[in-house]
């Protein structure tokens, strides 16, 4: 199943969105959207987004949120950040794309097709 993480207000979201209801259609996978901000993931789903990622949990935050700066995050450590996460979701870099037990973020949109090379 692919999963998007999606706010859609956001411009690249949306691109990715379409991106990825073209590979649903395409190879008759499932999708589940979830606006995040609206269904906030838990920590558990955090960190395993993370790990889906790779492990940078820079990559996964909006530096150029105000709740960035007000929660110090610059250098904090993978579980504060989550955690954060968890207390402002709007921190939550978007989108993010989960699929086979890996994970991308849309930015760019095109980014998130890596996921998908093996089976295209």
């Amino acid at each position: 199943m692919i999963r998007i993480f999606h706010n859609p207000r956001c411009s690249k979201s949306r691109e990715t969105l379409n991106l990825m209801l073209a590979i649903s259609e395409e190879k008759q996978l499932p999708i589940e959207v979830i606006d995040y901000q609206k269904t906030p993931l838990s920590f558990e789903q955090l960190n395993t987004l993370l790990q889906q990622l790779g492990g940078n949990v820079q990559a996964m935050l909006r530096s150029n949120e105000d709740a960035y700066l007000a929660n110090g995050l610059a250098n904090t450590d993978s579980n504060s950040a989550l955690q954060a996460i968890v207390a402002h979701p709007i921190l939550l870099q978007r989108p993010i794309v989960s699929y086979g037990g890996k994970a991308a973020i849309g930015r760019p949109p095109e980014q998130v097709l890596a996921l998908f090379e093996e089976s295209i």
